[in-house]
């Protein structure tokens, strides 16, 4: 079917708000914790891969628990409704400073980012496994997700062009005051988008509670699914490798590049490079296989990475550039990325007859939220490693070695993984197109309500 403007855009709002949290944690909150909080870098990086293991923990329930959801809203809108106001306040809170003790600061920090990454699951999981129920057309969903990542990468414009800023206006000076104020503003509006996101999104298809279904049974069949562990690996290298340069941001510009009122346009730029690349996926990609365009992208983009390192520190502009090129070649596969998930549901239930929308999204998230621990942990142990600290205006060279090296280096030996990843990832666009019109032509057979039928292959 014909998706409408409505439908991109209204879905798409969704996570912008998600956008919020998740680019705050990626850019932000590693900063925050060290100059801003008061944590040591070995403890922050501790607190990143303990909550987010714990948290990941929780997203396999989710999933389930989505998946055997049905109400009036619908089996995935309501979690919108139901998250809003609860997302909104751990958004502010997060990025609180309390007047507690060192230890209590840590405790605080801990509950707060634990909460954080509980409800933003709660949301998060149910808006992701969303598109199998908006269309079934594969090429549809890709124009879906490139909305969906463009107005995504809106919020990481708000987290760049506006965060900061808005540090400084609020807080005049006071940077714990500054980040609370900027997330109070921007929980708020995180809450308005979801509540948008709920009424101008709907949910075509149902598919009823399959009978003789059951927790361990759900979890088997995906477990003797090879695409998707695969996909699991790859989006785990994918998400340690953003969140590991994410995480080197706002260092690499204060430290390497000298540079750090220039963090706001780095960000920005960036940022709406991002929004661009996302937008152009369908259109630039949508002619050519999704498996073979995105180990050609990742060789392009990991060749970027390299040129940045072995760029001089004082020639700005050629980073700047090189940096915007890099987020808007990187950007164009983040909506593959999501048509993977579909693809392997799709597929789970061409093979196993068993739709597992939640359960395929959700444990996508959690191979995500391990990344996005390692990734995290990463960059706060390699800075304790090297004795970074924050109270240095000057690093040594062995520091500013590091941090190039965390931004440009180790996600290059990341993406190295993931081109490995999709050389045994068998859900070709021919193939997709195959298993769609074969699940179309079986509900119909069952006499199914069912979208229109998912165009031909052209290639």
């Amino acid at each position: 079917m014909q998706l409408t403007m409505k439908d991109k855009i209204g879905y798409g709002l969704g996570d912008t708000a998600c956008g919020f949290v998740w680019q705050a944690t990626m850019f932000l909150l590693a900063y925050f914790y060290t100059d801003v909080f008061g944590l040591s870098a070995g403890i922050m990086g501790t607190l990143f891969l303990v909550s987010r293991v714990l948290d990941a923990v929780t997203d396999p329930l989710m999933g389930l628990l989505v998946d055997r959801t049905r109400t009036r809203h619908g089996q995935f809108r309501p979690f919108l409704l139901w998250g809003a106001i609860p997302f909104g306040i751990v958004c502010m809170l997060t990025f609180y400073t309390p007047d507690f003790s060192a230890n209590g600061k840590i405790i605080y920090a801990c509950v707060t980012y634990i909460l954080l990454t509980l409800v933003y699951t709660f949301v998060n999981v149910p808006y992701c496994a969303m598109p199998g129920v908006i269309t079934a057309d594969p090429k549809a969903r890709h124009a879906l997700q490139s909305w969906r990542f463009f107005l995504a990468a809106a919020g990481s414009l708000a987290i760049s062009g506006i965060a900061l800023p808005l540090v400084g206006i609020i807080g005049r000076g006071n940077e714990q005051l500054g980040y609370f104020g900027a997330m109070c503003v921007l929980g708020l509006c995180g809450v308005v988008l979801l509540y948008v996101c709920f009424f101008t999104t709907k949910e075509r298809y149902t598919f009823e509670v399959q009978p003789g279904s059951s927790v361990a049974k759900d979890l088997k069949l995906l477990l003797g699914n090879g695409q998707w562990r695969i996909m699991c690996a790859f989006k785990m290298m994918a998400t340690c490798s953003s969140v590991v340069r994410g995480g080197a941001t706002l260092y690499f510009v204060k430290y390497v590049m000298d540079h750090p009122e220039m963090a706001t346009q780095f960000l920005l730029y960036g940022s709406i490079a991002t929004m661009f690349g996302s937008l152009c996926s369908s259109r630039l990609l949508g002619r050519f296989d999704r498996v073979k365009a995105f180990k050609w992208i990742i060789v392009a983009y990991s060749l970027i990475s390299l040129l940045i390192f072995f760029t001089p520190a004082e020639n700005m502009a050629l980073i700047f550039a090189l940096n915007i090129l890099f987020l808007f070649v990187f950007n164009t596969t983040t909506p593959l990325q999501w048509l993977m998930a579909s693809d392997v549901v799709d597929y789970e239930e061409s093979r196993s007859g068993r739709r597992l929308d939640g359960l395929v999204f959700s444990t996508y998230l959690f191979a995500l939220k391990i990344g996005l621990a390692i990734g995290g942990a990463l960059v706060g142990w390699i800075l304790a490693y090297v004795n970074y600290s924050a109270s240095s205006s000057v690093q040594p060279v062995e520091v500013l070695t590091t941090i190039k090296i965390l931004f440009c280096v180790v996600p290059v030996a990341l993406y190295a993984g993931m081109f490995t990843m999709l050389s045994f990832y068998k859900l070709t666009d021919a193939r997709v197109q195959a298993i769609s019109r074969q699940l179309l032509k079986h509900r119909a057979a069952q006499g199914d309500d069912l979208p229109a039928a998912a165009p031909a292959a052209s290639h």
